[in-house]
């Protein structure tokens, strides 16, 4: 069996950040401890790694990674509802663009510990 296209992104609290990825893209639980989790959706895997010690970014926002992971979404004023009530955000709709000719309406978004990801619906 092939195995899927994953991510992994390291952070403080791992149970928080999970529950947020859980809440606003609908990723389920595949295994983990209090130390990381691995969730799945869509074809895709993303393990969150704990990372003792690890201190928020300046600001709130982990802006300049190497990595940002691009989920899709159904709607994306949805996913900014359920991003605000699960301790990130998406940014507002004025920050929104087109990519036209791959299909997709576009945002990027912070989760609880300040690592941006993009959201993306399909036109």
């Amino acid at each position: 069996m092939p195995t899927l296209p994953a991510a992994v992104v390291f952070v403080a609290d791992v149970a928080r950040v999970a529950a947020f990825y859980r809440e606003v893209f609908g990723l389920v639980d595949v295994e983990g401890d209090a130390g990381y989790a691995v969730l799945e959706g869509s074809g895709f895997q993303l393990t969150l790694h704990g990372l003792p010690g690890e201190p928020m970014p300046l600001g709130g926002v982990r802006e300049d990674t190497y990595v940002k992971i691009c989920l899709p979404v159904t709607r994306i004023d949805e996913a900014r509802a359920r991003a605000s009530r699960a301790g990130g955000e998406i940014w507002p709709s004025d920050r929104e663009w087109l990519a036209q000719a791959r299909g997709f309406r576009a945002c990027d978004g912070r989760d609880p510990e300040g690592n941006v990801f993009q959201v993306r619906e399909a036109l």
